[in-house]
């Protein structure tokens, strides 16, 4: 018998890490609190306490080459930014084609996690469980948390004077679920994330008046890319990678503003972020410079006060007879069922070994799966790290010293705080730690070796987009349609838009888009010489 592995959710990152288990050969048993599986993407019309709320209209903001399992593309005919309900689907399918289910104990509480006795010699752990009204309590040889980090909503009324007074309603965004009960009001979303921006541009054909207030700005992206192309499968290359990270600073920065600013001139829109080089996680929304050109939505700055029925913005501006207020203001970070410090184990901070792994602990005999957020989808991420985390609890990887990894946390706290600025989550940069997984497994892709090997497909490797199927070829969980499916990933994101076909479907040239890139830097170069 391998050891004993505890699982807590059957979202994407609970399914990921079952099948890892199978392969390592490790007994597992994965807990779920609902009826169903699918985490984030199993929409219910109600908020269920203690699971992740989405509302009726969400869609991906990654395309479905982009988002899906490394080794379980999406069909054809699937369009290329899913609703929730096709997200769900094709979860249910992956489940079902790799036999998971029956590791599943669904409707099951886990209420708490915590070190056996001889924890320094066996680095084993009490799981304490719930189901049917009653409690059970099993030790297990290692844990992976799989139950996400968008559950617990950050609402901070304490930094709005005057909200008790406030005589409209407000709610948190992840009690929203539909635009009806908003029809002919007059609407304030704060914060200009995803949520705030989707449920906004929502409101705005019903509301009678819809603002948005956002302290710092944000860079809004369109799904919709240069030439028509999913914007994932354009800028998420290795190539992109690689510039952005050889460039002087000064160059790759005016670089990412100019590219963010291709689509529309953010500051003559009051979106301008305060920071514009930061890679902060950017927001999706094709419609709200439409709508902000329309007027029915508008920008404004923080929230100074509220008054009985208006707000009060910091540049002196009033929004009056408010209805709603509506806080797209995040979430706290929040496992009920684990102490504190075994996550946040220097100054109250999250510090983890590549995302995954408390470094001060003992025995490496916990994973945070899916806590990582990168400019990349969650799917492919959560794969690798699961692949790697039960190699580690397998003994078929071994971790660093507590010292080398608080030394590697403590080495990437300066870019990481360049490239993203002050804050909670574990942002990263999704190529260069995708391939930091990878190396770790024998999955990484070896360019040079490819080039020598089978140019073609180097080629698309390396200019095309980094999609899930670069890291099966080789490696652990070795899939034998890798190559088909990098080499033909253009002909699936194509297909579900080309349903009248005028002429032949064009793909993007890489080599193109290398010309396009190299041009200022080639630019620059020759001014350059020219003068000195």
């Amino acid at each position: 018998m391998g050891k004993r592995v505890a699982i807590i959710g059957a979202g994407v990152s609970g399914l990921a890490s079952i099948r890892c288990c199978l392969e390592e050969g490790l007994e597992h048993t994965c807990f779920e609190k609902s009826s169903d599986i699918g985490g984030l993407w199993k929409f219910s019309d109600q908020p269920e306490e203690g699971r992740a709320s989405i509302f009726q209209s969400v869609f991906t903001n990654s395309s479905k080459e982009m988002i899906c399992f490394p080794d379980f593309p999406y069909s054809d005919d699937y369009p290329n930014y899913t609703h929730h309900s096709k997200i769900q689907e094709h979860i249910k399918a992956f489940a079902q084609k790799k036999n998971l289910l029956r590791y599943i104990q669904s409707e099951t509480l886990v209420s708490s996690i915590k070190k056996c006795p001889g924890f320094l010699v066996t680095g084993q752990w009490d799981i304490v469980i719930e189901k049917d009204g009653k409690q059970e309590s099993t030790t297990f040889d290692a844990v992976m948390i799989c139950s996400g980090h968008r559950v617990y909503p950050n609402l901070p009324t304490n930094s709005f004077p005057g909200l008790e007074k406030f005589q409209g309603n407000y709610l948190h965004s992840r009690n929203y679920k539909d635009r009806e009960a908003f029809k002919g009001k007059r609407v304030l979303v704060i914060g200009l994330g995803n949520s705030g921006c989707d449920i906004a541009v929502e409101l705005s054909s019903l509301a009678a008046q819809v603002m948005i207030s956002t302290r710092s700005g944000s860079w809004v992206m369109s799904r919709v890319w240069d030439d028509g192309y999913p914007w994932d499968m354009v800028c998420v290359t290795r190539f992109t990678s690689f510039l952005q990270n050889a460039l002087p600073p000064f160059v790759s920065d005016w670089l990412y503003v100019k590219n963010m600013n291709t689509w529309f001139k953010r500051k003559n829109y009051g979106l301008m972020p305060l920071n514009g080089p930061l890679r902060k996680e950017p927001v999706f929304n094709d419609e709200l410079p439409s709508r902000i050109l329309c007027g029915t939505v508008s920008i404004k700055p923080n929230v100074k006060q509220f008054t009985e029925t208006s707000a009060v913005f910091e540049d002196g501006t009033v929004f009056e007879a408010i209805d709603s207020v509506i806080f797209a203001t995040g979430y706290d970070y929040a496992y009920p069922f684990l102490d504190d410090s075994i996550i946040k184990s220097r100054n109250n901070e999250v510090t983890l070994f590549k995302g995954i792994f408390p470094p001060q602990m003992e025995k490496s005999t916990l994973a945070m799966i899916g806590f990582v957020q990168s400019l990349g989808a969650a799917v492919p991420t959560v794969d690798l790290q699961t692949h790697w985390a039960a190699k580690v609890f397998a003994n078929s990887c071994t971790l660093p010293t507590m010292k080398e990894m608080m030394d590697d946390i403590d080495g990437k706290m300066g870019k990481k705080l360049k490239w993203f600025g002050q804050s909670q989550t574990l942002q990263t940069d999704y190529i260069t730690y995708m391939d930091e997984l990878g190396s770790f497994i024998g999955a990484k892709p070896n360019i040079p070796w490819l080039f020598l090997t089978d140019p073609q497909l180097a080629l698309e490797v390396y200019f095309g987009p980094c999609s899930p199927y670069q890291f099966r070829p080789m490696g652990p969980g070795k899939w034998d349609g890798a190559r088909n499916a990098i080499l033909t990933q253009w002909d699936r994101t194509m297909k579900p838009s080309r349903t009248k076909a005028v002429q032949e479907a064009q793909r993007p040239h890489p080599l193109f888009n290398l010309l396009k890139m190299l041009s200022f830097p080639v630019f620059l170069l020759a001014i350059l010489l020219i003068f000195y």
